[in-house]
């Protein structure tokens, strides 16, 4: 989510670090900073807001120094400040750090009795305590930068400078993106390609654990023990507009290959596996609290109305609440009963849906406990909430959501686990089991992504179909609801999605042998496997076309559909996860087939911000 940028050279480094910053925005960001060393001191400038504030105060007064690092900051730790952005600095230690520390408040607790004092709420700024700590012990900067990601637990995109070190710059990763821009007489570093691009096309990707030292004249790579390695250089001939995309023709399908990161992303540091529970960073209720809920009412609209109708067999089966799942455009025309004893939950990626937010202040007059899953920092909905839950999922820039509707999956089903332990539904080893469960989606979802020369296959046999019919039962039936939007958004193909038991209630008269029907039909008791097939069987029946998601393992149905896409066999309640990712891929391709605009289909727009 957060951009990075440094740089070590001949030339003014703040000048560099805002023009690459600027490529980084579309990743968004709610601050900005850069750190310049010049004359052994370390110049600072940070500014909220826009870039072009960052900008106005640099070019006011121009912090001197071939040598630098920037940061743009999507809020994690601590809200959008002056204070709060990056570079964090310490003595004469300079950081910017994407990623988070799990244990920064006991790394904290053990700095400050040893004298140090923090100027920030963030957890970053530990990194630059822990490395300023080392170099006043008259430790070399690399070593220093090694020892003090030897006592952090969590993730990092880390780059530091140090004014007692002027030409040097050390970054090194772990489960966050960066790489390596090679220059003459100067050397980049940046959290993605499109930061660098008007100053070189040769890249080195780093590697998880490595860790490398750069200057003007080379750069240095150290493996997680310390040994010097060679990493490949790439040259990388993307236009700017091709590196925001990663090299994809399209955000949105970026945007479904990026599933198994943004996935991961949402669950980091939130699983606590040895407890068996769940940490949300601003969760603020007590357990007498959660224990009075009597019922669950989920306001959302679109793919986030899905994501809550998946939610609801999420939260009834773990905590065993009620949950209504309701049309946030519906819910304010009518008289709805709204209780002191109701949690009530907005979901929406921006947090800034008319329909949703004007629901959800409705039910906050009306007493309610209000909570907001949201993948947006400091917008209305989190503003308006008494607790809010970021889904970590990164920008969208793709109209038709993908990775944040599974990402809105993942926390509530985290949401559940939490709730099941704080209600005593849901013992310590049921709650593990349900998160070693979570623990296996990223990989599954890399291992979906592998179907997609078979997916398009598909889309080229049905792209001119006049009408699509998805079917699911259970925790399915959300998925084929989603299914069939996405279709209907991005090709403008008419499509329903429907429960499988609905079918003989009225679709079934639809069906003839120009019909393609999409079933999603994993292996699972909740899901009634038998009568999912039956529903197949109908459909066959009477010609149509049989597109059928199916278990890897499953070779039953596979002589009864036309055509078979795998997915990997999942838990009931996280098999929506992993079956959603296919019927993205399908919309996509038949979409690009037939010439549309992906990106920006007619007649919608990416935030619903008018009733």
């Amino acid at each position: 989510m957060c951009g990075i940028v440094g740089y070590v050279g001949d030339k003014e480094s703040a000048p560099i670090l805002v023009s690459g910053l600027k490529k980084l925005e579309y990743r968004g960001y709610d601050s900005a900073g850069v750190a310049v060393v010049g004359g052994n001191q370390l110049n600072v400038v940070r500014a909220t807001g826009k870039l072009r504030n960052l900008e106005n105060r640099v070019v006011q007064d121009l912090p001197k120094g071939t040598t630098g690092i920037g940061h743009t900051r999507w809020a994690t730790h601590g809200r959008p400040s002056d204070e709060n952005a990056h570079p964090h600095t310490y003595k004469n230690v300079a950081v910017v750090h994407n990623g988070i520390i799990e244990n920064h408040l006991a790394l904290k607790a053990e700095l400050r009795a040893r004298g140090h004092v923090f100027s920030s709420e963030t957890d970053s700024e530990v990194f630059a305590h822990l490395i300023s700590a080392e170099v006043e012990r008259g430790v070399d900067l690399p070593d220093a930068v090694r020892t003090a990601i030897k006592q952090v637990k969590g993730t990092y995109g880390l780059v530091v400078v140090c004014s007692n070190d002027p030409g040097r710059i050390v970054c090194t990763k772990d489960a966050s993106p960066m790489v390596l821009g090679l220059g003459q007489g100067q050397n980049f570093i940046a959290s993605d390609v499109p930061a660098l691009l008007e100053h070189t096309r040769d890249f080195v990707y780093m590697e998880e654990g490595d860790l490398a030292v750069v200057t003007a004249a080379k750069v240095d790579i150290f493996n997680r023990e310390g040994k010097l390695v060679n990493r490949p250089t790439r040259r990388i001939d993307w236009t700017p507009m091709m590196a925001e995309k990663g090299g994809y023709k399209h955000f949105m399908h970026k945007e479904i290959h990026e599933q198994p990161r943004a996935i991961a992303d949402t669950l980091r540091g939130r699983m606590l596996l040895t407890e068996g529970d769940v940490h949300f960073e601003t969760w603020n209720l007590t357990q007498e609290q959660v224990q009075t809920f009597t019922k669950v009412t989920i306001l959302a609209c679109g793919t986030s109305w899905h994501s809550g109708v998946a939610g609801k067999h999420m939260i009834e089966s773990l905590a065993r609440l009620p949950v209504e799942v309701e049309l946030a455009s519906e819910f304010r025309y009518r008289d709805p009963i709204v209780e002191k004893s109701h949690l009530v939950i907005a979901i929406s990626q921006s947090g800034e849906t008319a329909d949703t937010l004007a629901a959800f202040k409705e039910a906050k007059r009306l007493g309610a406990h209000t909570m907001a899953i949201c993948n947006v920092i400091g917008s209305a909905m989190t503003r308006e909430a008494n607790l809010h839950v970021l889904t970590n999922a990164g920008p969208e820039i793709g109209v038709a959501s993908t990775k944040a509707f599974t990402t809105q999956l993942v926390t509530l089903y985290l949401l559940a686990v939490k709730l099941g332990r704080m209600r005593g539904t849901l013992s310590v080893e049921g709650a593990q089991e349900h998160l070693t469960h979570l623990t296996q989606v990223p990989k599954m979802i890399e291992d979906v992504l592998k179907c997609e020369p078979q997916v398009k296959r598909v889309a080229r046999e049905f792209m001119n179909a006049q009408d699509f019919l998805f079917l699911g039962r259970g925790p399915m039936h959300p998925v084929a609801l989603e299914g069939a939007l996405k279709l209907k958004e991005i090709s403008y193909i008419h499509a329903e999605g429907y429960a499988g038991g609905e079918m003989k209630h009225g679709p079934i008269a639809l069906i003839d042998e120009k019909m393609p029907v999409v079933v999603i039909a994993p292996k699972q008791p909740h899901i009634a496997y038998e009568k999912i097939i039956g529903n197949i069987e109908e459909v066959r029946a009477r010609g149509g076309k049989v597109i059928a998601i199916l278990d890897e393992d499953d070779n039953q149905a596979d002589t009864l559909a036309d055509h078979v896409i795998r997915i990997p066999a999942a838990c009931a309640l996280l098999a929506p996860v992993v079956a959603t990712i296919p019927l993205q891929l399908l919309a996509y391709h038949v979409a690009e087939m037939r010439g549309n605009d992906v990106d920006q289909p007619r007649n919608l727009a990416k935030s619903v911000t008018v009733e």
